[in-house]
């Protein structure tokens, strides 16, 4: 089941990134660059990194400079992050490219890529809320509203795998086929975003 290994993978991302907990830490991708594995883990790590960012950026005490800084960082996470999801989604088309739509197939308004992506935030939101959850500081009032939360969120992560593996499942069939677009973000190009445009005259 590819939601099964592709949450596995998600995991092992979210631990090896906390046995340092830092942001600037160098990721180290265990899974050989030709295996599936090596980009869902590269696709976790920046999602972990750019989690850890938006913490970062929201302590009231930081200063406006670094505040500035690291909104740049996150500016250029977004747009790795939508570049992995791109990638991701060039091995489902290249894995189902023999396969012939039957008349009457449907168009899915997610493709398997940005499925993919719900469920790697999904393993950080559950990761997170576990450690809620078990926080021994916090009251008992917090641990339990977080528990149910991570129930949620637990429940949640069981209907996403399910979902992806139908729609996969309908691709490889035939009943739904897939169909691209490239995420065409605007505010990172000197020629669509016009504060950046202007500055250039």
């Amino acid at each position: 089941m590819f939601s099964k290994l592709a949450y596995s993978v998600f995991e092992q991302s979210i631990k090896d990134y906390h046995q340092f907990d830092n942001v600037d830490q160098p990721i180290n991708n265990p899974f050989p660059k030709d295996k599936f594995e090596h980009l869902l883990y590269l696709k976790n790590w920046i999602d972990t990194v750019q989690w850890h960012f938006e913490d970062i950026i929201r302590d009231p005490q930081i200063d406006p400079v670094a505040a500035l800084t690291l909104k740049r960082r996150i500016d250029a996470s977004n747009q790795e992050r939508t570049d992995m999801v791109e990638y991701i989604d060039s091995y489902f088309l290249q894995k189902y490219s023999n396969v012939q739509a039957k008349d009457g197939a449907k168009i899915n308004s997610e493709s398997p890529a940005w499925a993919f992506d719900r469920l790697s935030i999904l393993a950080l939101k559950i990761y997170h809320m576990q450690e809620e959850a078990t926080r021994a500081e916090a009251s008992q009032e917090h641990r339990d509203k977080c528990q149910e939360k991570l129930n949620i969120l637990l429940e949640q992560r069981s209907d996403l795998s399910t979902a992806i593996e139908d729609l996969l499942t309908d691709i490889e069939n035939g009943d739904k086929f897939m169909k691209v677009y490239k995420q065409m973000k605007m505010y990172n190009d000197d020629d669509l975003n016009p504060v950046l445009y202007q500055n250039k005259k």
